[in-house]
C-alpha cells in the first residue's frame, strides 16, 4: 500500500479562511490526506480586508495562500468545484461535475451567504451582494456607470461596503432597518456619534426604514436609474445597491445529508465540532454550537484549532464559546465594543461619557459592585480597547473606580494609572482571531523573537483584524525589558526606527518623498496608515514643500487634504489667520461680507480667531481667493502645526500692562506660522501677570515682566490639562525668540507622532532641568543647528491657500464628485439666533458648543 493511501483522508468543503486555518494546522502534521474544494476561482483569501481591493486593485494582496504553498505541503485541491452531496453510508461526497470521492473524515466549512431580503426588483442589473472579491469587481463595474450607491444594511459589512462606493467617487447613502448603525454591538449612545460621524465625512444614513420595493424611476428624465420605495412612504433614488443585510449559515448541504440544523439554519456541533455524524465534522459561520452562530473569524478560527487538533486524536481539546468583541475603523471612525455592551447583565450599572468637541463617546458596563468589567461601547478613540478587554475576560478588578477610567481628569491625581500588560495572566488572550495568549507570545519571546514584525509572523498575533497590535507591542516591550535586552521603538511595520530615528534620516540624506524614505529607511511597497502621515509631517518640517504636491498628497489627512476643517455635516470651516488677533475694520468687513455672500456661520473662538462655518467643498476655493486678495493667510486650523498665538492688549491700551504682548504675538505668529510639528501647537502672550491670554495653559506661553518677560512651555489646556513649566524669566525679545526657536525644533526633533509637547516633556529623560541645558547652555550641541532649520522653515514659508489657487491641478480636488460638479444637495441648513446651523438641530451645553468650535481654532 502506498504512504498516500496509508495517510487519513481529510476532505474539508470550503476553502474560505476558516477552511484554510483548518488545513493549514492539518498540513504540519505527516499522517493526513487533505483535498479541499472551493466553489471560488481562487484559494482562501482575507475577507476582513475586503475593502483593500478597491485600494489597490489587486486582488492577490487579500491571499492567504497560493497553490504553490498548497503543493509544497501536500495538499489537494479543485477551484471552481461545488460539492452537491454527500453519502454518509458510503462516506463520499459527489460533485456537480459528476464525480465523487471517499473520505475518511470530511470537514464542512461553508460558511455562510449574504442575506438579500425578498424586496421586488432585488434581480435587476447594478444590484450586488457583498461577499467575495467576483461581487467587489462587479460593484466596481458599476460605479463606473453610477453616481450615486445605496448599501442597505448597517452592520459591520455595510458600513465597509459602503466605504467601498465612497472610494468609488459615488454619492453613497446607508439604509437601515434598525433605529441605529450597528444594532447588535452598539448602544444608542454609541450608535449616535457613529451615525454623526458618518455623516460628517458625506455618508448619508437613514434608519429604521424598511425597504418595500426597487422600481425603475418613474421619472425617464430622472439622473438616476432606481427608486427605493419605504414602508413609511419615503423614497429614496439611486443608480446601483449593494445588499449587506445580514448572513445565513450555508448549510443546505449538510440539509441534504440529513444532519442535526437548528430551528434557524446551522449546522449542529458538540464541543469538539463534531455533528450528529461522528465522522463529519463542521467549523465556522456554518456551524451552530449551542444555538449560537458567530459571525467573526476568530470564533471560527478558534473551532478550526478545536477540529484540527480533535482529528489528531486530542480528546481534551474543545471549543467553549468565544468573546464577540471587536474593534474596527469603519469609514476613517474608530469602533470597540466588549462583551455586554449592551448592559442585559443582572444588576449591571452603565457609565457614559461623551466630549462633543473631538467627537468621542466611551461606555463602561460593570457589575452591581462596580468592581469588575463586564462590557464597553467605543466611538471615536478606541485606544482603550486592548486595556478594557482584558480587564474583561479576565475578571481583572478595576484599577480605579469607573468614572476614573472613563475619564482620566476624575482619577485622584488627574489621570487614572494605565493598566500595564504586567497585571495580565500568562492565560490572558491577546489575540482573538488566532487564539494566541500572553503566555504563547512570552514563550516565543523567550525563543527568539525580540521584533514585533517576527513576533507577529512567528505567532500570528495581530495577523488578523489588527485589534490587539498595540498589546503584543506592549507584552513585547515588557518581556524584552525584563529579559535585560533593548526594547523595540519601531514607528511601525514598515520602519524598523524610532520617529526620531527616521526624522534624522531624513535630514541627513536629504529625503523629499515618501517613498524615498521607504526605499531608503524602510520595507514593502506603500507603507501604512501610521508611517504615511508620520513621514508626511516630518517632511514638511525639513523642507516646506506644499502638502498638495503630488508626491506628499497621499500621505495627508482628511483636513490637511482639503486644507480646511471637516465640521460634522460635512460641510468645512475656514480658519484666516488674524496675528494676535488683531484685526483692521477694513478685513473686519471683509470677512462680514463673505459670511454674508455664502451664508456662513461665523463665530470668535476662545483663540480669537472668526471662524466661518458651513462652506461646501466646491465654495472653498472663491471664498479663499477673496481672502487672499484681501490680504488673509491661511490659519493652519487644519495641521499639526501652530494654530494660534493669544494676545490681551498689553501695555498699547492697558493700564496694567507692562509690555506690548499684542506686537510680540503678532511676531511669534508670523515667525511660526506654518511650521509642522508632531502635533499642533497653541501660543499665548500676556501683557502682566494678571494674565489675561492664559498663557500658562498653552504649549509655549509668554508673559511680560517690568525686566522683560517670562517663557512657559509645555502646557495643555485639553483633555489632560497641564499648566506649563517656567522655563525662563526676565529675557529680552532676541532671546526669547532665540529659546523659542531651540525648543520648538527641539520637540520636532525628538518628540513621537502625535504627541503633545506636555506628553514629551512628561517623558522627556531628565525633565524641564534637561531641556533648560540644552536650550540655554547648548549641553548638546545642538543650538546652531535647531536656529539654521528653524530660520529655513520662515524664510520658506508660503500661505498653503495662495499657492493651491495659483495651480490648477490642485484646484481639480474641490469638488463633491469626481464625475459632476454639482454641490452637495445632502447639506442642509437651519436658522437660529439670526444665523444658520446644522439640520437636524443637535443640542449642546454652553460649554460643549465652545468645544466643537474651538477644535478648528
Amino acid at each position: 500500500m502506498s504512504e498516500l493511501t496509508a495517510k487519513q483522508r481529510i476532505v474539508v468543503v470550503g476553502n474560505g479562511m476558516v477552511g484554510h486555518k483548518l488545513i493549514d494546522a492539518l498540513s504540519a502534521q505527516d499522517q493526513f490526506e487533505i483535498i479541499t474544494f472551493s466553489e471560488e476561482s481562487r484559494l482562501a483569501y482575507d475577507r476582513v480586508q475586503l475593502t483593500k481591493f478597491f485600494e489597490t486593485g489587486d486582488a492577490n494582496t487579500l491571499a492567504l495562500t497560493d497553490e504553490t504553498q498548497y503543493q509544497q505541503a501536500g495538499v489537494q485541491y479543485q477551484l471552481n468545484a461545488r460539492v452537491t452531496g454527500i453519502d454518509r453510508q458510503g462516506k463520499t461526497v459527489q460533485l456537480e461535475s459528476g464525480d465523487s470521492l471517499s473520505y475518511d473524515k470530511l470537514v464542512l466549512a461553508t460558511g455562510s451567504f449574504p442575506f438579500i431580503p425578498p424586496v421586488p426588483g432585488k434581480d435587476q442589473p447594478h444590484i450586488h451582494p457583498y461577499r467575495t472579491i467576483e461581487d467587489l469587481e462587479a460593484i466596481q463595474d458599476s460605479a463606473q456607470q453610477s453616481k450615486v450607491g445605496v448599501v442597505i444594511g448597517g452592520g459591520l459589512l455595510g458600513l465597509e461596503a459602503a466605504n467601498a462606493l465612497k472610494t468609488l467617487g459615488l454619492e453613497t447613502h446607508v439604509v437601515e432597518f434598525a433605529p441605529r448603525l450597528m444594532a447588535v454591538q452598539l448602544d444608542g449612545g454609541g450608535g449616535a456619534l457613529l451615525r454623526e460621524k458618518i455623516e460628517a465625512l458625506g455618508v448619508r444614513v437613514h434608519t429604521e426604514k424598511n425597504t418595500q420595493n426597487i422600481a425603475p424611476h418613474p421619472d425617464s428624465d430622472a439622473p438616476t436609474r432606481y427608486q427605493l420605495q419605504f414602508a413609511d412612504g419615503t423614497t429614496l433614488d439611486t443608480d446601483m445597491l449593494v445588499f449587506s443585510a445580514g448572513i445565513r449559515p450555508q448549510d443546505a448541504l449538510a440539509r441534504q445529508a440529513d444532519l442535526a440544523i437548528g430551528e434557524r439554519g446551522g449546522i449542529v456541533i458538540d464541543d469538539h465540532c463534531v455533528t450528529s455524524d461522528p465522522e463529519i465534522y463542521a467549523i465556522g459561520e456554518c456551524a451552530l454550537w449551542q444555538g449560537r452562530i458567530f459571525g467573526l473569524v476568530a470564533p471560527g478560527y478558534t473551532m478550526a484549532k478545536v477540529a484540527a487538533q480533535h482529528l489528531q486524536g486530542q480528546q481534551d481539546s474543545a471549543f467553549t464559546g468565544a468573546d464577540m468583541s471587536t474593534k474596527l475603523k469603519l469609514l476613517g471612525v474608530e469602533v470597540a465594543s466588549i462583551g455586554d455592551a449592551h448592559g442585559n447583565s443582572e444588576g449591571s450599572l452603565s457609565y457614559s461619557f461623551t466630549d462633543e468637541a473631538t467627537g468621542v463617546y466611551k461606555k463602561l458596563v460593570v457589575d452591581e459592585d462596580g468592581t469588575k468589567l463586564l462590557g464597553a461601547v467605543l466611538v471615536g478613540d478606541s485606544s482603550d480597547y486592548g486595556n478594557w478587554l482584558q480587564l474583561c475576560l479576565n475578571d481583572i478588578p478595576l484599577p480605579q473606580p469607573p468614572e476614573a477610567l472613563l475619564f482620566p481628569a476624575a482619577a485622584e491625581g488627574g489621570a487614572a494609572p494605565a493598566m500595564g500588560v504586567d497585571m495580565l495572566p500568562d492565560s490572558a488572550q491577546i489575540c482573538s482571531c488566532h487564539d494566541v495568549t500572553k503566555g504563547d507570545l512570552i514563550a516565543s519571546i523567550e525563543e527568539g523573537c525580540h521584533d514585533l514584525a517576527e513576533l507577529k509572523a512567528c505567532t500570528k498575533a495581530g495577523t488578523g483584524c489588527g485589534g490587539c497590535s498595540a498589546l503584543v507591542g506592549d507584552v513585547l516591550n515588557s518581556q524584552l525589558a525584563k529579559m535585560g535586552l533593548e526594547v523595540n521603538t519601531d514607528l511601525c511595520e514598515h520602519f524598523g526606527h524610532s520617529r526620531t530615528e527616521l526624522y534624522e534620516m531624513v535630514r541627513v540624506k536629504e529625503l523629499r518623498t515618501f517613498d524615498a524614505v521607504l526605499r531608503a529607511c524602510g520595507k514593502g511597497e506603500h507603507g501604512c496608515e501610521i508611517c504615511k502621515p508620520a513621514v508626511g509631517s516630518m517632511l514638511a518640517s525639513h523642507w516646506n514643500d506644499h502638502i498638495l504636491d503630488p508626491a506628499h498628497l497621499q500621505l495627508q489627512d482628511t483636513n490637511d487634504n482639503f486644507l480646511a476643517n471637516m465640521q460634522k455635516d460635512g460641510t468645512y470651516s475656514i480658519v484666516p489667520r488674524v496675528p494676535g488677533g488683531e484685526i483692521t475694520p477694513d478685513k473686519l468687513i471683509v470677512l462680514g461680507e463673505i459670511a454674508k455672500e455664502y451664508n456662513l456661520y461665523t463665530k470668535i473662538t476662545g483663540g480669537q480667531r472668526i471662524d466661518l462655518f458651513g462652506a461646501q467643498l466646491h465654495q472653498l476655493p472663491p471664498i479663499w481667493q477673496k481672502l487672499v486678495e484681501a490680504g488673509f493667510e491661511t490659519g493652519h486650523a487644519y495641521g499639526k502645526a501652530l494654530r494660534t498665538v493669544k494676545s490681551c492688549v498689553g501695555s498699547t491700551w492697558c493700564r496694567y500692562g507692562v509690555q506690548d504682548s499684542t506686537g510680540m504675538a503678532i511676531a511669534i505668529e508670523e515667525r511660526y506660522r506654518g511650521v509642522r510639528s508632531p502635533h499642533k501647537v497653541k501660543m499665548a502672550v500676556s501683557g502682566c501677570t494678571r494674565e489675561c491670554a492664559e498663557a500658562q495653559s498653552k504649549d509655549f506661553g509668554v508673559i511680560a515682566t517690568e525686566n522683560g518677560w517670562n517663557l512657559y512651555v509645555c502646557g495643555n489646556g485639553g483633555m489632560r490639562p497641564r499648566h506649563a513649566d517656567l522655563f525662563a524669566t526676565d529675557l529680552d525679545d532676541a532671546t526669547l525668540i532665540q529659546y523659542i526657536d531651540r525648543i520648538l525644533m527641539f520637540y520636532v526633533h525628538t518628540a513621537d507622532r502625535l504627541q503633545r509637547t506636555s506628553v514629551w516633556m512628561e517623558n522627556l529623560e531628565g525633565g524641564l532641568a534637561h531641556l533648560q541645558q540644552v536650550v540655554i547652555e547648548d549641553s548638546l550641541g545642538l543650538c546652531a543647528e535647531l536656529e539654521a532649520q528653524m530660520a529655513h522653515l520662515v524664510d520658506t514659508y508660503e500661505c498653503e491657500w495662495k499657492k493651491t489657487l495659483e495651480d490648477p491641478q490642485k484646484l481639480k480636488r474641490f469638488s463633491h464628485f469626481i464625475n459632476s460638479d454639482q454641490p452637495d444637495a445632502a447639506v442642509q441648513f437651519i436658522p437660529e439666533r439670526g444665523q444658520i446651523r446644522p439640520a437636524p438641530k443637535t443640542e449642546f451645553s454652553q460649554e460643549q458648543r465652545i468645544d466643537v468650535l474651538e477644535v478648528s481654532s
